[in-house]
């Protein structure tokens, strides 16, 4: 994940100070580890921050283009926002990794991708079932998360013309079953002094763009346990009048759901440096 941005001095210095502040070896994790230790998710949320802020600094962003993150994406994009500075949301996110972690740890849950189908019928479904929709992504893609018995019942009782995809995930992220997080999360930030935001900066919580960085910061942290309303973002930046867009590492999943939904923008996947050009290119196309 990290080794392709890892060709200058400056990016291991980055990461070496953030692997020290954390108390977790980045270096390693995002080069040699295999992907089952990458799975934890005290691992993987401080690593996509990280992967995601050494390309962005490579990146010269035009002033005024809105940012949205999905998920733990959302500290990234707070970071290029000016809402925080890199080294602190790395550090948010490695407490948002470990406290999501012993969360999931404390009964069995997880989460399933419902894919298709009429979205009035998939909420239904989701909610009878005593599960919440966690993620609500568009492009007719929504995640259920919720205990591991309703998530069973819910691949047998699928809503009509919908599949259901079963996830790799240690639990029910975005839901009351991350309270004991959020709790954390918030005693943490509680040192945190944010900056109100230089840029638009897209809300996972209904997809508005948050002009206070104290308002963001407190976003944040009750995103833990609130639905990501990736669609409500993809809308807002049609609303915007976005013409490109350009995902940061690791990347692929999100400008797909781009393609799917605002149909005639235009988009690139940063997936390592070599990719570079074609993201300075596009940035000049799309002013």
């Amino acid at each position: 994940m990290l080794s392709p941005w890892l060709d200058d001095p400056e990016a291991e210095a980055t990461l070496a100070r953030w692997s020290a502040a954390i108390g977790l070896d980045l270096h390693r994790l995002g080069t040699t580890a295999d992907a089952e230790e990458i799975k934890d998710t005290a691992v993987t949320q401080p690593l996509v921050v990280a992967a995601a802020l050494l390309a962005a600094r490579r990146l010269d962003v035009p002033p005024g283009a809105p940012v949205a993150g999905h998920s733990v994406g959302e500290l990234a994009a707070a970071v290029i926002a000016g809402v925080l500075d890199a080294d602190t949301a790395v550090a948010l996110a490695a407490v948002r990794g470990r406290e999501m972690a012993a969360a999931c740890a404390l009964e069995p849950t997880g989460m399933s991708a419902v894919l298709g189908g009429n979205p009035d019928d998939v909420l239904a479904t989701i909610e009878r079932l005593g599960l919440d929709a966690a993620n609500r992504n568009g492009a007719a893609q929504t995640v259920a998360a919720g205990p591991l018995p309703a998530l069973a019942q819910l691949a047998e009782q699928k809503p009509d013309k919908s599949r259901v995809v079963p996830l790799a995930v240690a639990g029910a992220f975005h839901t009351r079953f991350m309270a004991p997080a959020e709790e954390a999360l918030r005693e943490h930030a509680a040192s945190i002094v944010p900056a109100d935001p230089t840029r638009p900066l897209l809300s996972n919580a209904d997809g508005s763009v948050v002009d206070s960085g104290t308002e963001a910061l407190r976003r944040l942290v009750a995103q833990v346990t609130r639905p990501v309303r990736w669609d409500a973002c993809m809308a807002m930046l049609g609303d915007l009048a976005v013409t490109a867009v350009i995902e940061l590492p690791p990347a692929g999943a999100l400008v797909g759901l781009v393609k799917r939904e605002l149909k005639g923008t235009a988009t690139l996947a940063l997936k390592t440096p070599d990719d570079l050009e074609k993201a300075a290119v596009l940035i000049k196309e799309h002013p």
